[in-house]
């Protein structure tokens, strides 16, 4: 079975007959011929030197970087820099810093709007984060405290620049990390106008400026009053966006830097300072001020989101990846010429059976080292290494194409449903709930969780009988199609209506380039 992609479809409102917002994770670039051949001949002239001189600029920066922590120990970075340090280094990035952005093509960085003091509002919360030229907007707002990744102190020049900044670091592989990050932002924001404002890109990654993704709570979990700040690029051709799926970072650059003049407008909002439950709640502060944001941005607040680094959108009440692993798995499996179907898994109903790397190598009759370990990784692995067996015999069973959608639903319900502790007959409950939506659907598990409570509300029990599942997964009328589309992409296409959220459906729409160059 050729599983395929949904590609540009846009699920995220589930109201009827509604037009749907549109896929944030997709940038898709047309040009006209002129246009093609306006940008071949100034790709050719204008962005070789531009990008050149840029690179040089970017250079120069790592002296003024390196001179304002110079001699400085840790003990004193832990506090903001201040003296002459402050006013030579400070001038001398702001200033070679427009000048990089100058050279780009960024002629013009019009702003509206006036910016509140660190006193008036502690932190920043900038968007949408379309671009990794998003950066542009620390120039009107005096260079402030950033957020980073821990990995980035090791690239040559950006990692200087860190430190000139004083940014907060996170590592994503120490789970300690994100605490001490939460009490930065909260000791920063909360000392009274001594530290700098601190700017927060609430989205977390790039989107192509069509919708607001879901925004992290780490920017208002210290309850503090934040300025949004909007970032737009009001230009005839968008070639700034840098999207999940879209052009690559070489493309991306040299396209803008093929523009005879690009244009970024900076807009700082009012300050939005939080109600009593909103500072006790950051969650709900972060959605309060992406609807405000999106409002005035005039597009739709989604919930959209990455988890991990898969893209997460909304269908009904239900999050799903926009491509779940069960695809590559079917790729990985189908390069190695092994047929689902053949594969004789013996998984036994309602029990759990853990195998090995090695005993899940035998059974699907695999030899590459590296395929087993691709393949192997794709499954949920408890602390000894050790996965389900009956997840790799739905898996297969998918992929394999030879069900109906009625026979593989009821044997993800036979596989996963455990007898009832009081009272005849088995029921799905909420593990088992979860695992066969992650594996399906690749929704987060913790979202899954939530959906199956929901649904036993009605009911006596707290899980799910057969034709409970089946009433949601073949007939609601929202999930039958997305399990019709995530499970059966290889039907025919047919002509799809743009902005109808069941376009959707068994795959209309054909899947957009995959990013990169």
């Amino acid at each position: 079975m050729n599983q395929g992609s949904p590609g540009d479809w846009a699920p995220l409102d589930p109201t009827p007959g509604s037009p749907a917002p549109p896929n944030p994770f997709v940038h898709e670039l047309h040009l006209s011929r002129l246009q093609r051949v306006k940008l071949c001949l100034l790709g050719a002239l204008l962005a070789p030197i531009r990008v050149l001189l840029a690179f040089i600029v970017l250079f120069l920066l790592w002296p003024f970087a390196w001179l304002q922590v110079a001699g400085l120990t840790e003990a004193q970075l832990q506090e903001p820099i201040t003296g002459w340090r402050k006013t030579v280094c400070h001038n001398g990035v702001l200033g070679l810093s427009r000048l990089l952005f100058f050279l780009l093509g960024f002629l013009r960085i019009r702003v509206r709007g006036q910016r509140a003091s660190r006193l008036q509002a502690p932190v920043l919360v900038a968007a949408p984060h379309s671009t990794f030229f998003d950066p542009i907007v620390l120039l009107p707002c005096d260079l402030p405290k950033v957020v980073s990744r821990a990995e980035n102190l090791s690239v040559p020049v950006i990692g200087a620049l860190l430190r000139f900044n004083q940014a907060i670091l996170v590592s994503r592989h120490d789970p300690a990390s994100r605490r001490r990050v939460v009490e930065e932002v909260r000791r920063r924001a909360t000392s009274g106008g001594k530290w700098p404002q601190v700017l927060f890109f609430p989205e977390g990654t790039c989107s192509n400026k069509k919708a607001l993704l879901k925004f992290k709570p780490g920017a208002f979990i210290a309850g503090v009053p934040v300025q949004p700040v909007l970032i737009r690029y009001p230009n005839s051709l968008d070639t700034t966006s840098w999207a999940w799926r879209g052009p690559g970072v070489l493309k991306v650059l040299w396209l803008t830097a093929s523009q005879p003049c690009s244009i970024v407008d900076v807009e700082f909002l009012p300050v939005y300072h939080p109600s009593p439950e909103e500072s006790r709640n950051p969650t709900l502060y972060a959605n309060n001020v992406q609807r405000v944001m999106a409002q005035a941005l005039g597009i739709p607040a989604t919930e959209c989101e990455f988890v991990g680094s898969l893209p997460v959108i909304v269908v009904g009440r239900l999050k799903v990846s926009l491509e779940p692993q069960l695809w590559e798995l079917g790729k990985v499996l189908r390069k190695a010429g092994l047929s689902p179907g053949r594969v004789d898994t013996g998984a036994e109903p309602g029990r759990s059976r853990m195998i090995s790397q090695e005993e899940f190598a035998r059974q699907l009759q695999l030899s590459d080292p590296r395929t087993v370990a691709g393949a192997f990784s794709y499954f949920q692995q408890d602390g000894q290494g050790l996965v389900d067996f009956r997840d790799v015999a739905l898996a297969l069973a998918a992929l394999d194409g030879g069900r109906s959608l009625e026979e593989l639903t009821r044997l993800a319900f036979e596989l996963f449903a455990e007898e009832q502790a009081e009272g005849p007959g088995r029921l799905l409950y909420r593990q088992g709930f979860s695992t066969i939506l992650h594996l399906l659907l690749g929704s987060p598990r913790p979202a899954a969780a939530t959906l199956h409570a929901e649904l036993c509300q009605a009911g006596p029990h707290q899980g799910l009988s057969l034709c409970q599942f089946q009433a949601f997964s073949l007939h609601d009328p929202l999930h039958g199609k997305l399990f019709s589309t995530y499970l059966r992409p290889s039907l025919k296409p047919q002509a799809s209506v743009p902005g109808n959220p069941m376009s959707l459906a068994n795959g209309t729409v054909p899947a957009p380039k995959q990013k990169g160059d």
